[in-house]
């Protein structure tokens, strides 16, 4: 019954990030996020956190499953206040995921726990 369940964990310093200007490192956010995630983090002034959490949750699910997967496969999301994901390929239909993420002073944090679906 366990091996139906995974579990994955990441934490980044946000300084990462805030040492990597959105406007001069366009393509390096490109290659990791998606137009939807980066529209949602430019929306804050102090937008290093989210890009923080972002990454973590995906470094997170990939960690959770036992799978091959891209960082440019998994959309994170917001639905009722709640961090979500879409995985865009084959993988969408085999798991559920349960994501927190959290961001505090130098660090973003993120757990997921995965259900492989029979």
């Amino acid at each position: 019954m366990l091996n139906k369940f995974g579990i994955g964990i990441d934490l980044i310093k946000i300084s990462k990030f805030a040492n990597k200007p959105y406007l001069s490192n366009k393509n390096f956010y490109q290659k990791i996020f998606f137009d939807s995630e980066i529209k949602y983090c430019l929306k804050y002034k102090n937008y290093a956190p989210h890009f923080s959490g972002k990454f973590a949750v995906k470094e997170a699910l990939i960690k959770a499953i036992n799978e091959k997967i891209s960082l440019r496969e998994i959309e994170t999301y917001y639905k009722n206040s709640k961090p979500m994901v879409k995985v865009k390929s084959t993988l969408d239909k085999k798991y559920n995921f349960i994501i927190s993420v959290s961001h505090e002073n130098d660090f973003a944090i993120a757990v997921v726990i995965s259900e492989k679906i029979k």
